[in-house]
């Protein structure tokens, strides 16, 4: 595979960073692969990305995050622009309808993609979307999740990222037990105990509240042309994302899809985090093969 070439993309409000990894040696009958997170960044895909050499691979940044600068104004993520400017990024390329692995905020973006533009993605694999609405106990989530916002507001970094860990390893559902567990230490968790003074982290703000309120448009997604798998992680079972991704697929009248790992299953060190990448691949490429 070729080093990513990178481009930007003017869109109304940005400018999009987006990385092509043309492959040295194409086999006939791929479409190109988009690889699409939230918040996470394009280098959180580079493993994942090597092991797919005999197909075009596109990575990009998300408007306001990494190097895809807004002029906008604004500072929320929602899925609806995130989906217009995939849709931008899709006519770019102008190879017609791609392949679309997305992970967990990414894979609520490609969701509204799929829903809005159901021309432009062949196959989507969307792996555990953090959907809210998809959960039996969607107020409980909803209140779990504002407790982390309300650590990071009151004591900074450490603190939110303490409660968002303690809330997305909590095994079922969001019960009493949950919420009588006391204030998770930073410090058990390698975190910073020190406020930096800093509130705009895309995960631990309110930036990225629309995509956990998102609601998916069941009837828009069944009558897509697209071939929709929901995925979730084997090593997740239980978790939010996990519970997510398999209220998600009953949504549209489907099973989750099982992939290796976790919810970072595809991650090969990026950010000190390493899954299954190889496993996690080849169970990808089996599933867009099939497609």
């Amino acid at each position: 595979m070729t080093k990513p070439q990178t481009h930007t993309l003017a869109a109304p409000g940005a400018e999009l960073v987006y990385d092509v990894r043309e492959p040295l040696a194409a086999s006939a009958g791929h479409r190109p692969l988009l690889m699409v997170g939230q918040p996470m960044t394009a280098e959180g895909f580079a493993t994942l990305a090597g092991h797919f050499t005999d197909r075009t691979v596109v990575t990009y940044d998300p408007r306001g995050l990494g190097r895809s600068a807004r002029t906008d104004g604004r500072t929320t993520h929602t899925p609806q622009q995130q989906a217009a400017d995939l849709h931008l990024l899709i006519e770019a390329l102008g190879t017609g309808p791609v392949d679309v692995f997305a992970s967990s905020g990414g894979a609520v973006t490609a969701l509204e993609l799929v829903a809005a533009h159901p021309g432009d993605v062949g196959t989507l694999v969307a792996h555990e979307p953090p959907i809210t609405a998809a959960l039996p106990d969607a107020d409980a989530a909803k209140r779990a999740q504002t407790a982390c916002h309300e650590a990071y507001q009151a004591k900074g970094n450490g603190a939110g990222m303490a409660a968002f860990i303690a809330m997305v390893s909590w095994q079922g559902e969001f019960t009493d037990a949950y919420f009588a567990q006391p204030t998770p230490d930073p410090a058990a968790f390698g975190l910073p105990t020190e406020d930096d003074g800093s509130r705009d982290d895309p995960l631990l703000s309110k930036a990225s509240w629309p995509i956990t309120d998102y609601r998916p448009d069941a009837r828009a997604l069944t009558a897509a042309p697209t071939r929709v798998v929901i995925a979730v992680g084997e090593e997740s079972t239980g978790t939010y994302t996990a519970r997510a991704a398999v209220g998600t697929a009953a949504l549209l009248g489907q099973e989750a899809t099982v992939f290796p790992s976790d919810h970072g299953g595809f991650l090969g060190g990026e950010f000190g985090q390493t899954g299954k990448p190889a496993e996690f691949a080849a169970r990808l490429r089996g599933v867009l093969d099939a497609g």
